[in-house]
């Protein structure tokens, strides 16, 4: 029978690869946010558009997300920093006619 192997599941073993580094990533999301561009017209040097795109899908099912957002909030909790503003661009929301 021989030596028994690991089974290896999720994301990256289906694809074969590794999984791109995840600053890359955040860098991706926040370019698209900001920009108000679509998924396909990303800059290259964030790589192929569906690696962000799942990976946000991803992280915000899981909660990872929230979790960093809950960690930033402590963080300037910590330091007492009163002066943060968090805002949200209404330019870029976007709805059909009949919305």
């Amino acid at each position: 029978m021989g030596a028994e192997r690991a089974v290896v599941t999720g994301p990256a073993a289906q694809a074969g690869g590794r999984w791109r580094d995840h600053r890359e990533v955040i860098g991706a999301v926040a370019f698209k946010f900001q920009s108000g561009t679509q998924w396909v017209h990303l800059p290259e040097k964030y790589g192929n558009w569906r690696g962000a795109y799942n990976r946000l899908g991803m992280w915000t099912v899981d909660g990872t997300w929230e979790r960093v957002f809950a960690a930033l909030v402590a963080q300037f909790d910590a330091d007492e920093d009163l002066n943060r503003a968090i805002s949200v661009d209404s330019t870029i929301v976007r709805s059909y006619q009949r919305a």
